[in-house]
């Protein structure tokens, strides 16, 4: 038994050394990278062999496909921490956008506001050059006021110009002489024959030098050029007076309204166009103008106001008075207050339509009153604190000859007598004026009462005195050129910083006046 039971663990014991032994020179192989060589009858061995390749190919692998996952879950975790990194990146990216975005907003904000300042800056600079402008402009607008009205009283404060009236047929008159190179005299020359027959007639020449005379082919505008700058002084702040004087005929209504058409307007409505269009420029200046305008009539000394609608049974008295500012006015009249010319022409034609006319064998349709139209102008300038009052006057005073020469009767003569002495009274105040007298007699008439305030003073005049051409009205051009060289001779006395403005026109006039200078040297006498 015991024989038995060593045998087996004998031979398991060689087999274990053996394997043993195998292992040893399999791995002494391994190591050493070399082979045993088999002899070609041991298969087995060769089995063994290629089956220990196999496994160690096996482990390889199994060492390879350990390295693999370790890799892929290297990878694994690369990739996790790339997406990590992406995520953190792109919320970096967003962030970075969104402060680049407001770093953007900002600068553009920033660019907006240095263009405002810019603008500003340059807006203020603008602002300071038109204010600049704006006082230079207003500088030279002074400046200009100054020297215009300095050029007004170096020409006089009153002037005086002659018409001449075309005849019908054309042509001039032998007993009126024009000289050609002198635009401001004229001649009147008479033929007186002889009484006795013995010796030949005699010529008289009558000669007269006015500030210019207008021979019988002279427009509509040459005249009103030469009185536009006293128009101009209208909005200045100075009195201008214009009268047309002259006999009924002799062309004053033609001077002073014209016609119709832009050619043959007269000075009163060019002279209402040009205030209106000068104002409107001086606006560009900031300055702005209300007019005011009122017509009266001064009718057998009694006041009428010809802008009246309502009825002739209820129409109101009116008196002149003087207010505490010593500016003369008129109650119960009616006042209109207008924005351009046309409103202001209306108003003189329906005036016109409502003045009391009658026929006289001079004129079929001869004024028998006085007319007198006021345009009340108020100018602000609210930029320079400067304010300025003015009145413009136009006014149409009644034809009038003398008893012959109208032929005058009954109410006619009643009117010819109230005007005959409110002409009177406007040549004596005329003459005192002249003299410097210490008392002008406004009060003796309402035509001068109510004209005060334009005939002295700073004022400037202008008197047209027109005369008609036919052989038969000598006398009364005589007469009417005489009166017209002493109203030349005044000087009226300048008041520096008065400021009313008075426009003064008359449409009919007279011829019948004279000076008597036996009298008076310089009071006109009325016959």
């Amino acid at each position: 038994t015991l024989s038995n039971t060593a045998r087996p663990l004998r031979a398991a014991g060689a087999a274990t050394v053996a394997a043993t032994e195998k292992t040893k020179l399999k791995t002494l192989l391994l190591c050493t990278g070399g082979t045993q060589k088999r002899n070609p009858w041991d298969l087995k061995g060769k089995v063994s062999d290629m089956e220990d390749k196999v496994r160690n190919y096996q482990m390889k692998v199994k060492t390879l496909n350990q390295e693999n996952e370790v890799l892929q879950d290297s990878v694994s975790q690369s990739q996790r921490k790339m997406v990590q990194v992406e995520k953190e990146l792109q919320i970096q990216r967003s962030q970075i956008g969104y402060e680049g975005y407001f770093i953007w907003k900002i600068k553009v904000q920033l660019g907006i506001l240095l263009l405002k300042l810019d603008s500003e800056e340059e807006v203020r600079s603008l602002k300071e050059t038109v204010a600049q402008q704006k006082d230079e402009i207003y500088a030279g607008e002074m400046e200009r006021r100054r020297l215009h009205n300095t050029i007004q009283e170096l020409k006089g404060n009153i002037r005086v110009f002659c018409r001449v009236r075309p005849l019908v047929g054309g042509g001039l008159p032998k007993h009126i002489q024009l000289a050609t190179s002198d635009n401001k005299a004229i001649t009147l020359a008479k033929t007186e024959e002889s009484h006795t027959g013995k010796t030949a007639d005699t010529q008289k020449n009558y000669n007269f030098s006015f500030d210019r005379v207008f021979g019988p082919r002279t427009s509509q505008q040459e005249v009103f050029e030469e009185i536009s700058l006293l128009v101009q002084s209208a909005l200045d702040g100075y009195n201008v007076c214009c009268f047309a004087y002259g006999q009924t005929g002799s062309g004053k209504t033609y001077t002073m309204e014209g016609d119709e058409f832009d050619e043959t307007r007269g000075v009163i409505p060019r002279a209402v166009q040009q205030i209106f269009k000068a104002a409107g420029k001086l606006g560009e200046q900031g300055w702005e103008f209300t007019f005011t305008a009122s017509f009266v009539e001064i009718y057998n000394e009694t006041l009428r106001d010809l802008l009246y609608t309502g009825k002739s049974s209820k129409r109101p008295e009116h008196e002149i008075r003087k207010t505490a500012s010593n500016e003369v006015t008129i109650t119960n009249l009616t006042y209109e207050r207008v924005i351009n010319e046309d409103q202001v022409l209306g108003l003189i034609a329906l005036a016109n339509q409502n003045r009391s006319t009658a026929q006289t064998a001079q004129n079929d349709r001869s004024s028998r009153s006085h007319s007198v139209f006021q345009l009340d102008i108020e100018g602000v300038n609210a930029g320079r604190d400067v304010k300025c009052k003015s009145t413009l006057c136009l006014v149409d005073l009644a034809g009038s000859e003398r008893m012959v020469k109208s032929q005058s009767q009954g109410d006619r003569f009643k009117e010819m007598t109230a005007i005959n002495g409110s002409l009177s009274n406007l040549g004596i105040v005329i003459a005192a004026l002249a003299n410097k007298e210490s008392y002008v007699p406004y009060r003796n008439s309402k035509l001068t009462y109510l004209l005060q305030g334009c005939l002295g003073g700073n004022s400037k005049t202008l008197m047209f005195v027109n005369i008609a051409p036919e052989p038969d009205s000598f006398g009364e051009t005589l007469n009417s050129l005489r009166f017209a060289s002493k109203v030349s001779a005044v000087l009226f006395p300048v008041f520096i910083g008065q400021s009313t403005l008075m426009m003064f026109m008359v449409n009919q006039s007279h011829t019948h006046i004279h000076f008597n200078t036996s009298v008076c040297n310089s009071y006109p006498r009325f016959v």
